[in-house]
């Protein structure tokens, strides 16, 4: 099967003020090493000859610099062609670059607030398998990066044989959107997004501070002997609250996703402007992220991630952000939408999984109840009886952690759910499996149990969020893996049937089509 014949466009040049946005930043960050040299640890810095001795320095890294800058321009060249994306670059050495337009994942075009003064962008090419961006466009006019992205997303669907509409047209009045973010659901998205595991940490270690650290509250009475704890306590959450409403705000501001053809267009971002692609095809999970509150008020996040590196959607979590923040009614509907995900039906781990979680828990506050007695002989801890105050409540976190615990198993996908705080459910089709991992820890199997995990091209099985049924019995892991497999290879052998079918037709159309069978088709006329 061949590509239809594209033209190739001509070798395209940075934008100009790339030049002087790339020597500024260059003399920024060589700008501290300077000054620590001239004026760290000495008092010179009313001497004139300290003075003509910065001036010179900075004058020659200057010139330095935008000479550099300036070969950089002159020496880098890109190009979109048929099938591939070619840039060629180096000062001193050369490095010519071919990336298949069928490896790219994602163009991710990225503004901050000074690079729209300017009018240019950054353009990220990502790729299946990588760990890093395959190539970087530092800078471009901000209309020719989404030029880029309309290119190759044109061209890719050339050569996967599709049809490609002739009219030029902006992206973003294509397509269908999805989703866009409120401002209601904005400010409610940055109120929720705090991490109580971090505010839990933080407030465990406030605890250690000892009470001589508070002298200006030794004249109160015992009864508010423990206010200021409570004081540097709430301002430390309140603090980590500002942190997380901030962070959010800025990221998801004017988030809008859109479908065009078959890939998912988003663009979001307050100070720095991010749009990019997500291809349908590429995608391997999706993944709903519900905090405490969230869940508490019916809100959910949804996540899709693609085979290789994600770019600078949501590198903290490993995916991209497809929903910030939605009713869950909405968010199963939308991903019912993009690719007919099915809400899962959750089966619980076994009941001796809760009181494994009860032992452990009690078990932690008992040796650091021993740790704190231990450490009394050498310093002045908190009393080493306090962790045992906790131990009413080891059997409710128990339940807790084991009711937000499960495995799905349905016709198309494989669905686990992780966490409390922050619950994390993964769901996955079969045909993007790669590998069914079944494991077992010595305090596992002291109780027959076992965690099976599901791993895809987009996940290295090892992190904590990935698709993986936690504390389930022997006989119900033996289960799941065989399922999975059998299910694999059952959609599997559907895809390819129907990759088949999609092949002969399309071979069909270009038979038709094709000059040959024109004149064919005259001559039975005539």
């Amino acid at each position: 099967m061949t590509a239809p014949e594209t033209p190739v466009s001509e070798s395209s040049k940075l934008h100009p003020l790339s030049v002087a946005y790339r020597t500024v930043r260059q003399l920024s960050r060589i700008g501290f090493l300077v000054v620590l040299f001239f004026f760290g640890g000495t008092t010179a810095t009313g001497d004139i000859s300290a003075l003509v001795a910065i001036g010179s320095t900075v004058a020659l890294a200057l010139a330095a610099v935008f000479v550099w800058q300036v070969a950089y321009y002159r020496r880098f060249e890109y190009e979109i062609t048929g099938d591939t994306f070619d840039i060629r670059s180096g000062v001193v050495s050369r490095r010519n670059r071919e990336i298949p337009l069928r490896r790219v994942q994602n163009v991710d075009v990225t503004e901050n607030v000074v690079h729209r003064l300017l009018g240019i962008a950054q353009v990220n090419i990502e790729t299946a398998g990588g760990n890093v961006s395959e190539a970087n466009l530092r800078y471009v006019g901000a209309d020719v990066a989404r030029e880029i992205q309309r290119d190759v997303r044109r061209r890719k669907t050339e050569l996967a044989g599709g049809e490609v509409d002739e009219k030029e047209e902006v992206v973003e009045d294509r397509g269908e959107k999805l989703y866009e973010i409120s401002s209601g659901e904005l400010l409610l998205l940055s109120t929720f997004s705090i991490d109580f595991r971090l505010v839990a940490f933080a407030l465990f270690l406030l605890s250690f501070l000892p009470p001589e650290r508070f002298e200006t509250f030794e004249s109160l009475s015992l009864s508010f002997g423990a206010l200021p704890v409570v004081v540097i306590g709430f301002f430390v959450v309140l603090l980590l609250w500002l942190i997380g409403f901030v962070t959010s705000f800025s990221r998801y501001y004017g988030f809008v996703l859109r479908r065009i053809d078959d890939t998912l267009s988003y663009e979001r971002g307050l100070f720095n402007r991010y749009s990019g692609s997500i291809p349908l095809d590429k995608i391997q999970t999706f993944t709903v992220y519900e905090n405490v509150l969230k869940r508490h008020f019916d809100y959910a996040t949804l996540g899709v991630e693609t085979a290789g590196y994600s770019p600078s959607q949501a590198r903290q979590q490993g995916s991209e952000t497809a929903v910030p923040f939605a009713k869950r009614r909405r968010v199963d509907r939308l991903a019912d939408e993009i690719d007919g995900v099915e809400r899962p039906e959750f089966e619980l781990p076994p009941r001796r999984a809760r009181r494994r979680y009860a032992f452990r828990y009690a078990l932690i506050l008992g040796a650091l109840a021993a740790a704190l007695y231990a450490a009394q002989f050498f310093v002045s801890p908190p009393s080493w009886y306090l962790p045992l105050v906790a131990l009413p409540l080891t059997p409710v976190a128990a339940h807790l952690k084991w009711r937000n615990r499960g495995y799905y198993l349905g016709k198309e996908y494989v669905a686990t759910r992780n966490g409390f705080w922050n619950r994390t459910t993964v769901i996955l089709p079969y045909y993007r499996v790669q590998n069914v991992i079944e494991s077992s820890t010595i305090l596992q199997r002291r109780w027959r149990l076992a965690t099976v995990t599901v791993d895809t091209a987009g996940s290295s099985g090892l992190r904590a969020n990935e698709a993986r049924a936690v504390d389930v019995g022997f006989e119900d892991a033996e289960r799941i893996r065989e399922d999975v497999r059998d299910t694999l290879q059952e959609a599997l052998a559907e895809r390819r049937a129907e990759r088949r079918r999609e092949n002969e037709t399309w071979l069909d159309t270009v038979a038709r089509e094709s000059p040959d069978a024109r004149d064919d088709s005259d001559a039975q006329e005539t």
